[in-house]
C-alpha cells in the first residue's frame, strides 16, 4: 500500500490555487502527528477549497482502492467530496454532516481503464455553520479492490 497521510510526506499533495481558502494541517488528539481541516468558519457560504494528491505510476487496467479517514463536525459544517481526475463533474464521493464528530472511514474503487486517473481531489465546500471542521486523514492507496468492512 500506499501511505498517504500527512505526517509522512511520501504523497504529492498540493492545494489547488484556483479555490477559494487551503486546508490547513491540525494537531491530531493524541499528538501522533497532524491531519488536514478546514475549520467551519473559515469563507463564505458555498466557499471551496481542494486538496490534490497527485498520483503517477498507476498501472493501466488494475483497481486500486483509496481508503481514507474523514470527520465532519459542527452543525451545517458543509460538504466533502472526493473527485478523480477524469470525472470533474461528478464527485465519485459525497457526504455533509455526520450523525457524530467521530472519525469514519471511507472507501473510493478507482478503476484504471484506458484513461488513467493521475490525481484525487478532496474538496470541502463551507457550509452555513460557523463552528467546528471538515478534516481529512491516513489516507492510503491499496491494489485490488476494496476489502468488505
Amino acid at each position: 500500500p500506499v501511505d498517504c497521510s500527512f505526517s509522512r510526506g511520501v504523497c504529492d499533495w498540493k492545494q489547488d490555487t484556483d479555490d477559494d481558502f487551503d486546508w490547513n494541517p491540525a494537531d491530531r488528539d493524541r499528538g501522533d502527528g497532524y491531519y488536514m481541516a478546514v475549520p467551519g468558519f473559515v469563507g463564505h457560504k458555498e466557499d471551496m477549497g481542494r486538496l490534490k494528491l497527485l498520483l503517477t505510476e498507476l498501472k493501466p487496467k488494475t483497481s486500486y482502492c483509496l481508503i481514507f479517514s474523514y470527520r465532519l463536525a459542527g452543525e451545517r459544517v458543509g460538504k466533502l467530496r472526493v473527485f478523480l481526475t477524469n470525472e470533474k463533474h461528478a464527485p465519485v464521493w459525497e457526504q455533509d454532516r455526520g450523525k457524530d464528530e467521530r472519525w469514519r472511514t471511507g472507501k473510493i474503487e478507482i478503476f484504471q481503464g484506458g484513461e488513467t486517473t493521475n490525481s484525487i481531489t478532496f474538496e470541502s465546500e463551507r457550509g452555513k455553520g460557523k463552528t467546528g471542521e471538515i478534516g481529512v486523514d491516513n489516507v492510503i492507496l491499496i491494489s485490488g479492490r476494496c476489502p468488505e468492512d
